[in-house]
């Protein structure tokens, strides 16, 4: 059974999820502190963590770094779920390593579904629908089995979310790759919604491509309609 821990210090909160996701089949862990959360996290090693930002012990932020450094920890999927609803707050959670962001109030359908997104394994299913389990373009190499990506055969870590979107701009590689398409295939949003966490990840996996200057390839944005990565660029 999936399991979630639910990371909230207000008991009507933890209620509410811990109900509606029970009742979607999961399996729910909660608690309402900093400290707490990291002993949970890595005694249950939970398939995906929901956690608020201001927290008794330490704040969301550091629980987040937290986990982010730890090893057993750092691959778990992180929905903020939280009251601050600043832009520099949601940049500051997506760029520690956060999968999504959703303030409160908050719709219960809306944060199942994206928990449901969270919690998607592409790789998983484009392989059955006879995608290569290696995907090689240019210096990168992604192995999509054990979920690893290399750069002219350097290991390079990439969260969750930012795994998934080189795995979509690898396959449409010189592309251009619309946003709503990605939003869509990649976190379950439907519609109109806030775009800024497309473009924090966009922003990471191009730092993490920069890390080597000598390698001919670029994530290039198209204004106001997409991205496309070019390799082999002079």
């Amino acid at each position: 059974m999936t399991t979630v821990l639910v990371v909230d210090d207000e008991v009507s909160i933890q209620q509410l999820i811990r109900f509606n996701l029970e009742r979607a089949g999961f399996e729910v862990v909660v608690t309402g502190d900093g400290p707490n959360a990291l002993v949970l996290a890595r005694e249950t090693f939970p398939d995906l963590i929901i956690l608020d930002l201001m927290l008794p012990g330490f704040d969301g932020f550091e629980v987040l770094r937290r986990l982010k450094a730890d090893e057993k920890t750092a691959t778990i999927p992180v929905v903020i779920l939280s009251a601050k609803s600043e832009e520099l707050d949601k940049v500051l959670g997506l760029e520690l390593g956060a999968d999504d962001y959703i303030t409160k109030p908050f719709g219960v359908r809306e944060l199942l579904a994206r928990v449901k997104a969270c919690l998607r394994r592409p790789c998983k299913e484009l392989s059955e629908q006879g995608v290569p389990e290696i995907i090689q373009v240019g210096p990168f190499l992604m192995d999509l089995r054990e979920r690893r990506f290399y750069i002219s055969n350097r290991a390079i870590e990439l969260a969750p979310k930012e795994f998934e979107l080189m795995r979509y701009f690898l396959l449409n590689e010189g592309k251009l790759v619309r946003r709503e398409v990605l939003l869509q295939q990649i976190w379950g949003y439907n519609g109109e919604a806030d775009t800024r966490t497309l473009d924090v990840h966009v922003h990471r996996l191009r730092q993490k491509i920069a890390l080597d200057p000598s390698i001919p390839a670029r994530i290039e944005t198209v204004r106001q309609v997409g991205y496309r990565l070019l390799v082999g660029i002079e």
